[in-house]
């Protein structure tokens, strides 16, 4: 839940960088934690066996790894490549047949209705053209199929971590909001295309041995971290290490040594509408 700003910078370069930050480090050491959100989603979504699947920025696949399971015929598009390919190597090893594909949350490389249900864990948030990305959701999901999605919240331990790293990255003065974090922008990005918009607040827990074990890990594991980390000093780096355990330990739920910490995050189920039936 950080550096959304930069992540909505939307040139051919900037995106070039982000691949290489995704394809940085080793996303799964993270990602791995967000396993009960797409098992979650997918109940939610009320998947069934014979649904047309599409997992937008699937990562390193844990949405259509849950859809999978549930016995759909599940695609899953990414633009970063070895990202794309450990899940290949994690649904191969749960014989599981999904077809991992790159591609852009701007551009999905499908046909109008293709799918279902279309899930974005985490993944569509971070487009540079909101609006458009939006559109491209709508346009891939058939008349009446639905839209799963997962997005964080400017709440709680997110709003105390973005605001350590904002005294070292300030965010630019003009950066729009990011409308697919709360119910209301949603409802802005999709607006009269869905007949339905249900919005439930939740939260996903990060356990570790302790809150530096889990700074730790995200400086030298999580790509987006790893990238802004490097742009610091040494001093620069120990004081946001230190700065960030002092904003997230209010939030520490363990009552002991080792860490329990939630991130809030919404789960928004929306209803394409129906095409109208001609007279």
């Amino acid at each position: 839940p950080l550096c959304l700003e930069e992540m909505m910078n939307n040139s051919d370069e900037v995106k070039r960088q982000k691949q290489q930050t995704w394809a940085a480090g080793d996303y799964a050491r993270i990602g791995s934690r967000l396993v009960i959100v797409s098992e979650v989603l997918c109940e939610t979504v009320d998947l069934r066996a014979n649904h047309r699947v599409l997992d937008v920025a699937t990562g390193h696949g844990n949405t259509a790894l849950a859809a999978a399971r549930r016995g759909c015929a599940v695609t899953g598009i990414d633009f970063t490549k070895p990202l794309l390919e450990h899940a290949r190597q994690r649904a191969a090893a749960e014989h599981l047949q999904i077809d991992f594909q790159e591609g852009d949350v701007e551009d999905i490389p499908f046909p109008d209705e293709a799918f279902d249900i279309v899930l974005s864990t985490f993944g569509v948030m971070f487009a540079a053209d909101q609006r458009k990305a939006a559109k491209e959701l709508l346009r891939v999901c058939r008349a009446g199929g639905k839209i799963g999605l997962v997005n964080w919240t400017p709440t709680g331990a997110n709003v105390a971590e973005d605001q350590a790293i904002g005294k070292y990255f300030p965010s630019p003065p003009d950066a729009p909001p990011n409308l697919w974090m709360t119910a209301e922008g949603l409802q802005e990005l999709f607006r009269d295309q869905v007949a339905s918009l249900q919005v439930k607040p939740r939260s996903v827990i990060y356990r570790f041995p302790s809150m530096e074990a889990y700074i730790d890990t995200a400086f030298t594991t999580f790509g987006p971290f790893m990238k802004m980390v490097q742009a610091l000093s040494d001093d620069e780096r120990a004081r946001l290490k230190s700065d960030l355990a002092d904003a997230l330990r209010p939030f520490n739920q363990s009552g002991d040594e080792t860490l329990v910490l939630p991130f809030d995050y919404i789960e928004a189920v929306a209803t394409k509408r129906a095409q109208p039936t001609r007279p």
